[in-house]
């Protein structure tokens, strides 16, 4: 099995002026391109352990140890960034609805509470790495940043939402204003797609919609 970089689900101009096209173009065709290169190269002599690459993750601990870093920077890259694309959409509502909405309020108090800490947990990470929204085993909701291409999968966790946290991800356009970066996202968040990860959540105890993309 080979592992493939997906298509943006929009044009890379389409998220302007949140995320610019030479941004978009760079991070996808670039970054992307490079961790799914690097995947298929590392796992080349390891037809075994070809795996759909959220079951990848979630079993770090059992590959051979002289892999196990390799494959988490670029599994990681891999499936972050796939996750990352899908929960970004031109034109997008700027606060989630439904089911989503109300667990939001149930574990953050409301949407601003929820938005201020994604913001300075986000804001407040050092160095490289992601900041996400992810369901706990018990139905909560957690915030929470990783290091490098490090996932949640890897801790048992659901993500649903993402921001990319590398610099690759904001510096033509923000330089080194990560907050401005992080409080502009918002407008670009497809908070329907968070939605249906939460219901497959809620459902199956796990999402894997977009990981069928990272294949």
């Amino acid at each position: 099995m080979k592992y493939t970089l997906p298509a943006l689900p929009y044009a890379y101009d389409a998220l302007e002026p949140v995320i610019d096209e030479q941004t978009m173009r760079v991070h996808h065709r670039g970054h992307h391109q490079a961790y799914v290169d690097k995947l298929n190269k590392i796992l080349d002599p390891h037809p075994k352990l070809q795996l759909p690459v959220d079951d990848l993750l979630s079993r770090l601990e059992t590959l051979p140890a002289d892999i196990r870093t390799e494959v988490e920077n670029n599994a990681g890259g891999h499936a972050n960034h796939t996750l990352f694309w899908s929960v970004l959409a031109p034109g997008s509502a700027k606060e989630p609805t439904g089911e989503i909405a109300q667990a939001i309020a149930q574990d953050f108090g409301n949407f601003r509470n929820f938005r201020e800490k994604f913001e300075q947990q986000g804001t407040k990470h050092f160095s490289n790495g992601w900041v996400w929204l992810c369901a706990e085993n018990n139905g909560s909701l957690s915030v929470l940043t990783t290091k490098d291409h490090q996932s949640p999968l890897s801790r048992g966790l659901t993500p649903l939402f993402v921001m990319d946290l590398w610099e690759h991800s904001y510096y033509l356009k923000h330089q080194n204003k990560r907050p401005d970066y992080l409080a502009g996202m918002w407008s670009v968040a497809n908070w329907p797609e968070v939605g249906r990860r939460w219901e497959d959540f809620r459902q199956n105890g796990y999402s894997n919609r977009e990981w069928r993309e990272a294949i």
